[in-house]
């Protein structure tokens, strides 16, 4: 019999958001007992699970800060996986990226990336755990050439891949395996509103992304290490 997430302690960043509700959703169902960092000084209204018995909230934690990620980490009992889901999203032609806006995506999406995975290294480490680490690059980040237009979020997205491929490598003879799924749009409300005259139907759904999200954390993983899973529907 595999083993299951039942009763395991798993991160997930970003975990309020509309990608992040259903991957906690999925976690639970699977009997996770789901730790979520949140910027802010109390869970968004949308946010299902806010008062679920196995969902631990922790607010004002600002994930681009060293020393509030290693303490959120520092205080978790044993932890199984991490999953980063965490980031943000610019677009601007080349010439009109400000220098800031670059620093802010590389911030936003490949430093919380890093210091959310070392910490969970650390902590894997301390307790022996062979757990999973899994990120969220995007199809940008695999295939840069689709970063036209969104040079800043496509680099950022790059540096989340090779995060990850070079510590799957790193930590492969720990048990430790990291990985990260690479959407191409979401079908979230948000870019519905966004973008009203796009195909839907190509989109990649949220359920879909929980799962592969899912299996990448759970024991049932045991051999998937430094991929960069593809998750581009039909687009």
């Amino acid at each position: 019999m595999t083993e299951t997430l039942n009763g395991r302690h798993v991160v997930v960043t970003g975990g309020t958001g509309a990608l992040g509700g259903a991957v906690v959703g999925r976690l639970l169902e699977q009997g996770a007992i789901c730790h979520v960092p949140n910027a802010h000084a109390a869970a968004p209204p949308h946010f299902p699970y806010a008062a679920h018995a196995s969902v631990h909230l922790a607010h004002n934690v600002d994930l681009s800060d060293s020393a509030k990620v290693e303490a959120f980490y520092h205080q978790l009992p044993e932890l199984w996986a991490s999953i980063h889901l965490a980031g943000g999203f610019t677009m601007a032609p080349v010439e009109k990226i400000e220098s800031a806006s670059f620093a802010e995506m590389m911030d936003t999406n490949a430093r919380t990336a890093f210091l959310c995975s070392r910490a969970a290294v650390r902590s894997m480490l301390a307790s022996g755990t062979a757990g999973r680490i899994v990120n969220v690059t995007a199809r940008a980040g695999i295939d840069p050439r689709r970063g036209s237009g969104m040079v800043a979020y496509a680099a950022s997205k790059a540096a989340v891949a090779a995060i990850t491929q070079a510590m799957a490598e790193e930590l492969k003879h720990k048990g430790i395996l990291v990985n990260a799924v690479g959407p191409s749009t979401l079908d979230t409300p948000a870019n519905r509103a966004d973008m009203p005259d796009a195909d839907f139907t190509k989109w990649v759904s949220l359920e879909v992304a929980a799962e592969a999200i899912a299996y990448l954390a759970s024991p049932a993983n045991q051999a998937m290490s430094g991929t960069l899973v593809p998750l581009y529907g039909r687009a």
